[in-house]
């Protein structure tokens, strides 16, 4: 089993690419798909580990020491799956310092630093390659900061909905850059915004000219979940003076508020850009069953392959779960007495739980007799007792033959 996990050549990235596909056939996730970025953090005592090093750990919400993975998940409807993932490796990891423990957990001699966005538009990149269908991405600050990122998926054509900092100072009319006059003291020579007052974002959400919508988001616990929106155009200046046009779309939820820049088309209405970018619980919700249900946190091998290895394991748990639902649903219908029954107007879906207890009686664990025990026991000491002999006739040398 050690060598099957970190030694054995077969290819996850082979495997992964033919569960997207699996993915993209489904009927399910033909249209109105959303693809979701995120990391997540998992603890390490030491630096044995690929990838381990005192980096942001987003689940204790403090820099400690941990490994850190970026996932990507598709969803729709309530259903999400990982569909693919990259481990991050810290600069720090590509010094001449961790050669050595480059060497030893398996790093690509060719393999070379990558940022978190960096390795995220790649993921990205690699499901738009291979024909997944989504309409559009959402992702955390992380992403949503990067300029480059979002640059890079506007240019792809790619629709975005990315969160950012309630800090970052936006305009409500489009900039001008120029040079200052200053009729006193030394004249200005690099150009700079000119004109018109910038703001920041969390400056917005009383505005003037801020109307918010109440909105259904999605079915839950507690009945549908409902939010207020709004949006507005704004432009950005980046450090090289470059100017972007998007949208602002702010989620009020109680007081709790969220920012995101979209570079959703014009026609796109407020409805549908709302719903898209709240799909991001959705990863949550993968990353806590990967590690509630899957054993992602139980995962305790070090080398990269084994992490390559687990995270195609944990992919194939979560479309066979996935895929369960999708196949009871079409084969079940929900009666519609029940909801009067109940007095609800949804019933819940089938859980990942309620798989694993099916699965049990479906595949029970084979239980041995008293008499197989004990013979199951001597043929352990025995194959122990003969591998014992053979190691001290290694040991005597040939004039022990």
């Amino acid at each position: 089993m050690h060598h099957y996990i970190s030694e054995s050549p077969w290819s996850a990235q082979y495997v992964n690419k033919m569960v997207r596909q699996d993915i993209a056939n489904h009927p399910h996730f033909e249209k109105g798909s959303i693809l979701i970025l995120d990391e997540s953090a998992d603890d390490k005592a030491g630096k044995q580990s690929a990838g381990a090093g005192r980096q942001y750990n987003g689940r204790r919400g403090k820099v400690d020491q941990c490994q850190v993975g970026v996932f990507l998940a598709l969803a729709k409807d309530g259903m999400s799956c990982w569909i693919d993932g990259e481990l991050f490796l810290p600069e720090e990891w590509f010094t001449d310092e961790y050669a050595d423990v480059r060497r030893r957990v398996g790093v690509p001699k060719d393999r070379h630093f990558l940022t978190k966005p960096e390795i995220g538009q790649q993921l990205i990149v690699r499901a738009k390659q291979e024909g997944i269908p989504f309409d559009a991405v959402t992702c955390d600050e992380l992403y949503g900061r990067s300029f480059a990122f979002r640059k890079h998926l506007n240019e792809s054509g790619i629709e975005y909905y990315a969160d950012i900092p309630a800090n970052t100072r936006v305009y409500l009319s489009r900039p001008q850059i120029g040079i200052p006059e200053n009729n006193r003291g030394p004249k200005a020579t690099k150009p700079q915004v000119l004109s018109p007052h910038s703001y920041r974002v969390d400056e917005l959400r009383d505005h003037p000219g801020t109307l918010w919508q109440t909105l259904t988001i999605r079915p839950s616990e507690r009945g549908m979940l409902k939010a207020d929106f709004t949006r507005v155009r704004v432009w950005l200046v980046q450090d090289d003076l470059t100017i972007t046009e998007e949208w602002l779309l702010i989620r009020r939820d109680g007081k709790k508020h969220t920012y995101s820049l979209s570079n959703a088309p014009a026609f796109t209405s407020l409805q549908t850009m709302a719903l898209r970018k709240s799909q991001r619980y959705f990863i949550e919700r993968s990353n806590q069953d990967a590690k509630s249900d899957f054993g992602w946190d139980e995962f305790q091998a070090t080398k990269l392959r084994a992490w390559e290895h687990q995270l195609t394991f944990t992919i194939l748990a979560q479309w066979f779960i996935i895929e369960t639902r999708l196949d009871w649903e079409a084969q079940y219908a929900r009666d519609p007495e029940l909801l009067h029954r109940y007095e609800v107007t949804l019933l819940p879906a089938i859980s990942v739980a309620n798989i694993r207890a099916l699965l049990r009686a479906a595949l029970p664990l084979p239980q041995l007799s008293p008499t197989e025990a004990a013979a199951l026991v001597v043929k352990h000491l025995d194959n122990r007792t003969r591998s014992r002999k053979s190691r001290m006739m290694q040991l005597s040398g040939p004039e022990a033959h």
